[in-house]
């Protein structure tokens, strides 16, 4: 197939004009042919040369078409390969992208579930401590609030009337308020100054109960579905009978029953910053020298805020008390209800009737002022 033309066309070339013969005669020289056979001779060194020619021609011609032709179909089969590699080529690129293009959007996706994770945990761990805190703190107020005491051994830190007569002016703090005792000692008279007792101190009684098996009743149902609903036995009876009574005011608030049961009342001192440069009198005896619940001009070293309202009310001692009483009485209650309360019914049921005796002592006009 690697031929070409010219030595193809060399090797086919034959020698057509050979010398001219001579004869040879007798006398031993050569004569020369005849015109004539040499013209012959000519035209037919021509024709053979045209048709060697010819030949030499097409078979040069017919070479080179197969080796086109072969050559041809060796250029097809290397586009087909070149095509068939391009595709495979495209093919792997398209599954490289594809693939990181998946790599990528699985990574951001873990970046945000982490992210999302973390956060979440940490609003979890935020919200934890914040339980935690809330949860010490109201059980350090528990074990202030609480009754401790079993009718088997009372607590006398609790009943003053269980401890020596000189002690029983004492009272107890709670939260910023008083916690007034039933049993108390000397009542102050109306100038604010105990009255002398010339009778003898007797030595202290023991306390003694008996449990009412109506009210128990009552509590124990109540237990079951603790709630603030004024539709149980229960509280509708604690309701008519203490709380009612109790912040029932001469020129009582109609917000006050509803401030302490949605536990929006704000006790606080009255500071001497805070009180009115009007009078140097005012000054110097605490505060302002009228109740504005019940009236009665006693010294108000205490008032009250009702919720989000600015307005403040000045409140005697006494007005305190039965505020107070009320308002430890609705502490206790929402602690039974949040189930942060682990004593048993029965001592639960004798810290309530304590409470509710608070209620009626208050009303009543008892209270425990600050000895010092």
């Amino acid at each position: 197939m690697s031929f070409t033309f010219n030595s193809i066309f060399s090797c086919q070339l034959v020698d057509l004009d050979p010398e001219p013969e001579s004869r040879v005669e007798g006398g031993g020289q050569a004569v020369p042919t005849s015109a004539r056979e040499h013209g012959d001779l000519s035209r037919l060194r021509s024709s053979s040369l045209e048709i060697r020619e010819k030949e030499i021609r097409e078979k040069g011609s017919e070479i080179l078409r197969e080796q086109l032709d072969a050559a041809k179909r060796e250029l097809k089969l290397k586009d087909k390969e070149c095509e068939r590699l391009s595709q495979v080529r495209n093919q792997l690129e398209q599954e490289l992208e594809e693939l990181t293009a998946s790599l990528f959007e699985e990574a951001h996706k873990m970046v945000r579930e982490a992210n999302v994770k973390q956060a979440a945990a940490e609003k979890q761990l935020k919200e934890a401590q914040g339980k935690i805190d809330v949860l010490q703190a109201e059980v350090t107020a528990l074990k202030t609030l609480v009754l401790t005491s079993t009718p088997s051994s009372p607590n006398r830190q609790l009943h003053p009337q269980l401890q020596p007569s000189g002690t029983r002016g004492a009272y107890k703090h709670v939260g910023g308020h008083i916690r007034n005792k039933s049993a108390s000692g000397a009542f102050p008279s109306s100038t604010g100054k105990p009255e002398p007792s010339s009778v003898s101190v007797q030595p202290a009684a023991k306390e003694d109960r008996e449990m009412d098996s109506v009210l128990y009743a009552e509590f124990l149902m109540w237990r079951e579905h603790p709630s603030l609903d004024r539709s149980s036995a229960f509280l509708s009876r604690i309701y008519r009978e203490d709380i009612g009574p109790c912040l029932s005011f001469t020129r009582s608030e109609a917000s006050i029953s509803l401030a302490v049961e949605n536990n929006s009342l704000t006790i606080e001192p009255v500071a001497m910053s805070a009180l009115p440069m009007v009078k140097a009198s005012a000054i110097e005896c605490g505060g302002p020298k009228k109740c504005a619940l019940s009236g009665v001009s006693r010294l108000c070293r205490h008032r009250i805020k009702l919720g989000d309202k600015g307005s403040y009310y000045y409140i005697s001692p006494s007005s305190r008390a039965r505020i107070t009483a009320v308002c430890n009485f609705f502490t206790y209650i929402r602690y039974i209800q949040q189930g942060l309360v682990r004593h048993d019914a029965e001592q639960m049921f004798w810290e309530v009737m304590r409470l509710r005796r608070e209620m009626t002592v208050a009303k009543l006009g008892f209270y425990l002022t600050d000895q010092g």
